[in-house]
């Protein structure tokens, strides 16, 4: 079992910045590949960003890539989720994810763990 928590978000203007945390318990973080996905009202939740175990690996999805960073520390549990020039069309549910299989964590995180949410409002 791996419980993520994450911690993080609020309200910003748009072109601002925030930081998503997610800490991890329960197994050592270090072997899961790590993720992060969006939820939006009346939409799906898809796939921002993911990070192989190591860190070695990232990826991100065509709307976020250039103003997003994830990254990872393994020592202390952690991953996070650097979000620079925000725009109103960000505005969502972000979750943590985690999954024994990188594929899955860049896809639907099918048979991975799940935060339970931290709001992102992003005004114009």
């Amino acid at each position: 079992q791996v419980q993520l928590v994450e911690s993080g978000g609020g309200l910003v203007q748009a072109g601002g910045s925030l930081r998503l945390s997610c800490a991890a318990s329960g197994r050592t973080l270090s072997t899961w590949a790590m993720g992060w996905f969006r939820q939006a009202p009346g939409k799906e939740r898809e796939f921002v960003a993911g990070i192989s175990s190591s860190g070695s690996s990232t990826y991100y999805s065509n709307s976020v890539k250039g103003r997003f960073t994830i990254s990872r520390d393994n020592a202390k549990n952690l991953v996070f989720l650097q979000m620079n020039s925000l725009k109103p069309e960000d505005t969502a549910v972000y979750y943590c994810a985690a999954n024994g299989h990188l594929s899955r964590i860049t896809t639907t995180n099918d048979g991975g763990y799940w935060g339970q949410g931290t709001q992102v409002t992003v005004s114009s």
